[in-house]
């Protein structure tokens, strides 16, 4: 059975999430600047006017839905920020068993948190994204199904299309971090980058969704809220990414992000497992990914969120055969623990998933 962590340090980490967003807001939007709302085909979304010589400097907020953006717009002039208060629980948390990035993830995720990109709605997946789930769950993950050794954020197409918003230039932001970084062009479109990397390997990449068409399959697209970065188009990312979470990177005073919910992360998990090329480098990404899986089926099964997943699950099932073929072949492959928990937030036995 997968352990729990304590309520004391998951109410610490449910408050560090809630201060590390005032701080992040309070650091964008200072006091004498003014918040208005705009609409964008039908529907309405914050933008901060701040006062400039040159006229006001428009910077984009959130949706007007996303309750706790609105809440801390309206209660802007409260905002007070304890950094020392919030080293102070990160240490705590960590020191509790908690995990956190490896500090170079960290600080890269941090510096572009910093310039804007979860303002931006972009989101934080792969394994950095995945290490913010003991929190986030209140359970306990090893540390091993959280090593990697790059760094990968996706954006909404149309997001980044329609925000009238961007980033700095990504390359000097990753240059603040360390300045062995470079632009990685793109096979298809040398004039296109999607990627960036240091002397050492360390790569960060930038994703986005096919837009329901093969066409941009494995073809770089632009998007104007990226600081000049274009993105990977990939199949079965816009499942990944949709209604993200908000959520703290225990590293530093904390790092404000949105990660994928971890119901969908699990599901998009099987289906990239099975689509992993079959060399020896294919399958240890294949297993770290069913490994994922099987953790998180197991977690919100435990936490008493099995309906969440069935209905995550089901989602992706009914997305049609190709999504079905890459459920069935990871779920052959998956270990039991996680077949179990699946099985029963489905209401299925287990064996139900030898005989698709």
């Amino acid at each position: 059975m997968m352990k729990e962590i304590d309520l004391v340090y998951r109410t610490m980490f449910a408050e560090l999430a809630q201060r590390s967003l005032d701080a992040q807001f309070h650091a964008d939007f200072p006091l004498e600047g003014r918040f208005v709302t705009v609409p964008v085909k039908g529907r309405e979304y914050w933008y901060f006017d701040l006062p400039t010589p040159n006229g006001d400097k428009r910077s984009y907020v959130g949706p007007h839905s996303d309750e706790e953006i609105t809440a801390r717009v309206k209660a802007h002039k409260e905002i007070k920020d304890n950094i020392r208060e919030r080293r102070r629980m990160v240490s705590s948390l960590r020191r509790a068993g908690l995990p956190g990035p490896d500090p170079f993830a960290g600080d890269i995720t941090k510096a572009l948190a910093d310039a804007g990109l979860f303002r931006l709605r972009a989101v934080l997946i792969g394994s950095v994204g995945f290490g913010t789930y003991a929190g986030l769950l209140g359970v306990r993950l090893p540390s091993s199904a959280m090593q990697t050794g790059d760094a990968d954020f996706a954006q909404d197409f149309a997001i980044s299309a329609e925000v009238q918003d961007s980033l700095p230039p990504v390359l000097e932001i990753l240059r603040s971090v360390d300045d062995s970084f470079r632009a990685v062009p793109h096979p298809s479109d040398q004039a296109k980058v999607v990627a960036f990397s240091n002397s050492k390997g360390y790569r960060v990449e930038f994703l986005t969704g096919n837009r329901g068409s093969d066409d941009y399959t494995g073809k770089p697209s632009p998007m104007p809220a990226l600081g000049g970065a274009s993105a990977e188009n990939l199949r079965f990312l816009d499942y990944l990414i949709y209604e993200p979470v908000r959520t703290v990177l225990l590293h530093r005073e904390g790092v404000n992000v949105l990660v994928p919910a971890p119901e969908r992360y699990a599901v998009h998990k099987l289906i990239v497992a099975s689509r992993r090329l079959a060399d020896a480098l294919g399958r240890a990404k294949a297993d770290k990914d069913r490994s994922q899986a099987a953790l998180l089926f197991e977690a919100l099964v435990e936490t008493r969120q099995g309906d969440v997943l069935a209905d995550a699950y089901e989602e992706a099932w009914q997305r049609g055969p190709s999504w079905q073929e890459g459920i069935t072949s990871s779920l052959r492959r998956l270990p039991d623990s996680g077949k179990k928990a699946l099985a029963k937030a489905l209401g299925v036995n287990a064996d139900h998933f030898e005989k698709k």
